[in-house]
């Protein structure tokens, strides 16, 4: 009996357990669910599909330009878009598909601002907290709105304000609200930020670190008495008090040169990170130290036959990792916790990534090329497919190299899935 996994398992389900008490009734209101691991909160769902999938509910199609995932908070969807010259944040009736308002934050993003050969348009999933909606455009304006109408409270520039620069392929986190404050990453001499939520005032940043922001959304952890943001960059994973701004820990495994994308996952004192173009990942042991410190060790570092996340995140249930590992041809994985033992892989076929998330006992692994999703019951031994959906139509806006990249999202007993443009929204109820 592996004991190890089932000490994960109770913390992990203690740890959701309490996020559903505080998150509301299958609300979805950041980037990853209710807490930045891929989790939708507790509902009654479909444990298996129909023939050609659930049924659709409802589609929009004036999302505009853009791979922004979405919040659902009280039966409203938020994310954004490009149309022309304009990036805007929208807000939609989740229960029938129709457009509560619209509102411009910033410039579209220019051809010569970031390489445009994979999309343009926002990124980031905004974060509603406390009546408000909180959003990060491509270009680097995060922005605070009255998510009643829509209206713009605040808004800093990561690159004009704080000399951040603009990542290669344009800013993508979602910003983290910690109690009081907006936490996001301009890169450059102020690596990380807090903005004051109420009126974006600087209260509070990292200190003696300076790199480029890359694609990571920060999540916030705590081991003992010492509460810490967990984010990445190009030199691999890092840990900041959230107290003082130093730098706790470092680790360089899941580092690349090229792009780190996929978001930490924090179970008790352990600490999982993935990522692509070779460097695998990587599982650490969080030990708190005297005073406000925190060091990491390593448990293992696994690379070019392991999980290699590109972008589409992975999530942990029952002591397993489950993702889309970008070695080889590209697979949907299940990878042990506590060793980095593989587990099983299922093809990806054409497809070159996946994006996942979990809900009620099932993944939803949906492709990134051929515009499917499926439903599986998580397994130690094999690709368990309980059901699978096509979306009815594609975006006819051109893709470059870029294909489907939002995440999928359930709230509501809803399935929500993204393609630029169009909007689909799936009855999953039980």
């Amino acid at each position: 009996m592996n004991f190890a996994r089932i000490s994960t398992l109770v913390y992990f389900t203690c740890l959701l357990g309490q996020t559903i008490a505080f998150a509301g009734e299958a609300d979805w209101p950041q980037w990853r669910g209710p807490n930045r691991d891929g989790y939708a909160a507790e509902q009654s769902l479909l444990q298996q599909w129909p023939a050609g999938g659930p049924k659709l509910k409802w589609k929009f199609h004036e999302a505009g330009i853009g791979y922004s995932a979405f919040s659902i908070v009280d039966d409203r969807l938020y994310t954004m878009g490009t149309k022309g010259d304009q990036c805007f944040a929208i807000c939609v009736d989740a229960k029938t598909g129709a457009r509560i308002w619209e509102t411009v934050i910033s410039r579209a993003a220019a051809d010569n601002d970031y390489a445009h050969g994979w999309g343009g348009g926002p990124r980031s999933t905004p974060t509603v907290s406390d009546g408000h909606a909180y959003v990060l455009t491509d270009v680097g304006v995060v922005a605070c709105l009255q998510i009643s109408d829509g209206t713009v409270v605040w808004s800093a520039d990561f690159v004009n304000q704080y000399g951040g620069s603009i990542p290669k392929w344009g800013y993508s986190e979602s910003v983290l609200v910690d109690g009081d404050r907006v936490v996001c990453t301009p890169g450059g001499p102020e690596f990380m930020i807090g903005l004051n939520k109420m009126t974006g005032e600087k209260v509070w940043s990292a200190v003696e670190f300076e790199e480029t922001a890359q694609y990571v959304s920060p999540i916030k952890a705590k081991l003992g008495d010492v509460s810490f943001y967990v984010s990445a960059c190009k030199s691999g994973v890092i840990g900041i008090s959230a107290d003082s701004g130093k730098i706790l820990f470092k680790d360089s495994s899941t580092g690349n040169d090229v792009a780190v994308i996929p978001t930490p996952i924090v179970a008790g004192d352990r600490l999982y990170h993935t990522s692509d173009y070779g460097a695998g990942n990587t599982l650490l042991q969080l030990t708190a130290l005297d005073g406000d410190n925190v060091s990491a060790g390593s448990v293992y570092h696994l690379s070019t036959k392991s999980m290699q996340n590109h972008h589409g995140g992975v999530v942990l249930v029952d002591g397993v990792i489950y993702g889309f590992t970008r070695a080889g041809r590209g697979a949907w994985m299940a990878q042990d916790f506590d060793s980095g033992e593989t587990l099983w892989t299922k093809n990806g076929d054409a497809n070159k990534s996946g994006s996942i998330a979990y809900a009620d006992g099932r993944l939803y692994c949906f492709n990134d090329d051929d515009a499917t999703l499926v439903l599986v019951e998580p397994s130690l031994d094999q690709w368990n497919a309980k059901g699978e959906l096509k979306l009815p139509e594609q975006t006819e806006i051109p893709r470059g190299n870029g294909a489907i990249w939002a995440h999928p999202v359930i709230a509501g007993q809803t399935l929500y899935l993204r393609d630029q443009d169009l909007i689909f929204a799936y009855d999953i109820a039980r």
